[in-house]
């Protein structure tokens, strides 16, 4: 078995507006000297010079001199103790004082009555999932473009984002079709679930969430030695497991309609088959589960893979997406 080396598990940290804020290094109990290592790779250099990237004060504290020296060094801080608030309840504004970040799920989760209040949208948001899922005609697509003109809108600009990599400006749905073709058509329309949702506050935090876990499992895909078709489903895979938390169902309800391929749906809510052996590395790595990660990752990736820097290009993909595409902060 190949080593999987994590040194540190990376948490997406929200503002008071809820929007992505900083990217947390926590370094796990297990990190030796490769650590400092890190903090020299030129990834990390180029994504804590374009996002904040923070150590909450006890980690600092226990790490060696020579560590913090080289993580301050790249450009990470070090916060005073207490700048990072785990969210257990629903968050009640303004911050405490002295809190400049926010993490967990709670400000995450839809209330029953807000779920209520979304029927409309919500109706619409599956069924464009549904028809990107069953690989639908181009005219049905439209149609619920038209119904919903903003959702263009939305998708424009995502598909014009650094991200995309198309090298020309994309001004028209029937365009986005011809140059980007269905496969990569699919995988925009699945972000847009996440970003075109004004009414919902957790939609920036969302979206960036979704989108890490859905370029992680790509690129993790891609370490396995998984073809172009079987890395995009991974990518899909990824998008698909926080439908739930984003319509505020259980997510066997969300994916019920979309009649998805068997083994998919397996690995979406069983973790079952190949596909679930990743996903579930990918969410060990969100949660610095290292046994449960090298268990999974086993026979599907042989070879040693660094999977910090493979979380610090997905953070980095994600950054492009999330800045192009969200809504200047009001009051």
């Amino acid at each position: 078995m190949g080593a999987q080396s994590q040194q540190v598990v990376m948490r997406l940290l929200a503002d008071a507006a809820l929007r992505p804020a900083a990217l947390q290094l926590i370094p796990l109990a297990a990190a030796d000297g490769r650590l400092a290592d890190l903090f020299a790779q030129p990834a990390m250099a180029e994504l804590a010079a374009c996002f904040p990237c923070v150590i909450a004060a006890d980690d600092g504290a226990r790490l060696p001199p020579a560590t913090a020296d080289a993580a301050q060094a790249v450009g990470c801080r070090i916060l005073a103790a207490g700048a990072i608030l785990a969210v257990k309840a629903p968050l009640v504004a303004p911050l405490p004082a002295g809190v400049s970040y926010l993490a967990g799920d709670a400000f995450l989760q839809l209330s029953a009555r807000s779920a209520a209040s979304k029927t409309g949208s919500r109706t619409l948001a599956l069924r464009l999932a549904q028809l990107v899922a069953a690989d639908a005609e181009t005219r049905e697509i439209e149609e619920v473009f038209r119904l919903e003109p903003t959702l263009s809108y939305h998708l424009l600009r995502l598909v014009n984002s650094p991200g995309v990599g198309v090298g020309r400006q994309i001004t028209s749905f029937a365009q986005a079709i011809l140059i980007l073709g269905r496969n990569q058509l699919r995988r925009w329309l699945n972000l847009l679930l996440f970003a075109a949702r004004k009414d919902d506050p957790r939609a920036p935090m969302l979206m960036a969430r979704a989108t890490v876990r859905a370029r992680s499992l790509e690129l993790l895909a891609r370490e396995a030695g998984y073809d172009r078709e079987g890395q995009e489903k991974a990518f899909m895979a990824g998008m698909f497991s926080l439908l739930g938390m984003m319509f505020g169902m259980p997510l066997a309800e969300v994916l019920q309609p979309l009649r998805l391929d068997p083994a998919l749906l397996a690995a979406l809510l069983r973790r079952e088959g190949e596909l679930g052996d990743l996903m579930a590395a990918v969410e060990a790595c969100e949660q610095g589960d290292v046994a449960q990660l090298q268990t999974r990752l086993a026979t599907l990736v042989p070879a040693p893979i660094d999977l910090d820097l493979l979380r610090l290009g997905a953070f980095r993909w994600m950054l492009d997406l999330v800045r192009e595409n969200q809504e200047p902060a009001h009051g």
